[in-house]
């Protein structure tokens, strides 16, 4: 009776500790951290001009791969990685395809946005003030630089 009470806290806790690493991996996505040792797939979808069909295009095929691995029972990681004239996808005040975006982050937790830095202070320069951004996207340094780490982390790049 007692082995049988102690393998069944043992496998309770081995639960509890997978758990928690999901969790803690999930926050870490989150997070911006890198941790995606949960995922199968790995997508970076690269939006470098301003073009609402390439923006479109982007969009659909994020929520294709995402429903064909969902399918599947695999999971996913995709960012969307945005940078140069591209930026106007992720300004909530020029966005052609704002309510998408919502909808993405609302729906969509396999997805982030990831906005390049150096873009935002070249039309900061170039129109006197930081533009705003959707509050769901995370700046880096350099879009293309983030593009070849993703790279590097085992993510397949894709210019729609």
């Amino acid at each position: 009776m007692i082995t049988i009470v102690a393998v069944a806290l043992m496998a309770s806790f081995a639960l509890d500790v997978a758990s928690l690493s999901r969790i803690s991996s999930a926050f870490a996505q989150e997070n911006g951290d890198d941790d995606l040792s949960f995922v199968d797939h790995k997508l970076a979808l690269q939006i470098s001009d301003g073009d609402e069909a390439t923006m479109r295009s982007a969009l659909d095929i994020a929520a294709n791969v995402s429903r064909d691995y969902s399918e599947k029972a695999e999971g996913v990681a995709i960012a969307i990685v945005v940078y140069g004239p591209g930026m106007e996808m992720l300004r909530p005040d020029r966005s052609p395809v704002m309510e998408r975006l919502k909808a993405f982050s609302q729906s969509m937790p396999n997805v982030s946005f990831v906005a390049c830095g150096n873009t935002l202070d070249t039309l900061e320069a170039k129109e006197g003030t930081r533009p705003e951004i959707v509050p769901y996207a995370r700046v880096v340094q350099a879009g293309v630089a983030e593009l070849m780490r993703l790279h590097e982390d085992g993510y397949t790049i894709v210019k729609p």
